[in-house]
């Protein structure tokens, strides 16, 4: 049985539903105009679904044999996710079918009897119509389950190891400090900053500085992610990970204990000096 990280795969789950969502939003507005334009639309879309196929057949093929599948009711997990495997296949069957659909201006076959050219292209456009709307519906419909079950399995994923400790990767052991800096980032996000001298500092949602002792930690242990695609200077945005948030679900610190009456130390001697 093979060990895998399965913080990080949660992670990777979340991108993916992400993704998914955003392709969906682009689905949905295109227009149903037949022509050129409308395949020029459609071949990005289509490619990006392929790859995002792809992306999601990685996250199956790593989670199946690993050691998550002795976790009770993991196979609803697989299941899920291969629903987002067929479920996103169909969409790009439904923007191909688009494509075969939408009427592209070309000449005719030469000898012919002769035709309105523009009568033929407003037919063809207005049976095409209805036919390309269809299949946008229906692609985007599938992209938004995709998206759904991409959460769904995250999270179950998520809920599997705080339920069953026996399966929790090692998490390191946070600091009061180190917890509340993660805590901090957890409810109101944050932003990292490097300054022209090359010196960094770490801003809370609330305004307040995060010191940088207790952040390298969390940053180490990958707790924290930080968004290096944005300028440093102008402020990357930090979010906390899987394994960050399954650290503060299971250290969540309690009360202090008080001190129990039988403990209470004995009075010293009043004055006097001791032999």
């Amino acid at each position: 049985m093979r060990q895998i990280d399965l913080p990080a795969q949660i992670d990777h789950l979340r991108k993916l539903g992400a993704d998914f969502t955003a392709l969906h939003t682009t689905v949905t507005a295109l227009n149903a105009q037949p022509g050129s334009e409308m395949l020029q639309q459609l071949g990005p879309k289509i490619l990006a679904i392929h790859e995002l196929v792809g992306r999601a057949l990685v996250r199956l093929s790593v989670l199946d044999g690993s050691q998550y599948t002795a976790i009770p009711g993991s196979r609803s997990s697989l299941e899920t996710l291969s629903e987002v495997v067929a479920s996103a296949s169909l969409a790009g069957s439904q923007l191909a079918r688009a494509v075969a659909d939408n009427p592209l201006e070309a000449a005719a076959f030469a000898g012919g009897p002769p035709v309105d050219d523009a009568a033929v292209r407003q037919a063809r456009h207005a049976e095409a119509g209805p036919l390309l709307a269809e299949s946008l519906t229906t692609a985007a419909h599938h992209l938004d389950l995709c998206a759904t079950c991409c959460q769904y399995t995250a999270a179950g994923i998520a809920r599997d190891l705080k339920d069953h400790p026996e399966h929790r990767p090692p998490l390191p052991q946070l600091t009061d400090a180190q917890y509340t800096a993660l805590d901090k980032i957890a409810q109101g996000g944050a932003r990292r900053y490097e300054r022209r001298g090359g010196s960094r500092s770490v801003m809370a949602g609330d305004g307040n500085s995060i010191h940088a002792t207790p952040f390298a930690v969390l940053e180490k242990h990958r707790l924290v992610r930080i968004d290096t695609q944005r300028s440093a200077i102008a402020g990357q945005d930090i979010t906390v990970t899987a394994a960050g948030k399954l650290v503060l679900d299971t250290q969540r610190p309690g009360p202090t204990p008080s001190a129990s009456p039988g403990k209470v130390p004995a009075p010293g001697k009043p004055g006097g000096r001791r032999r």
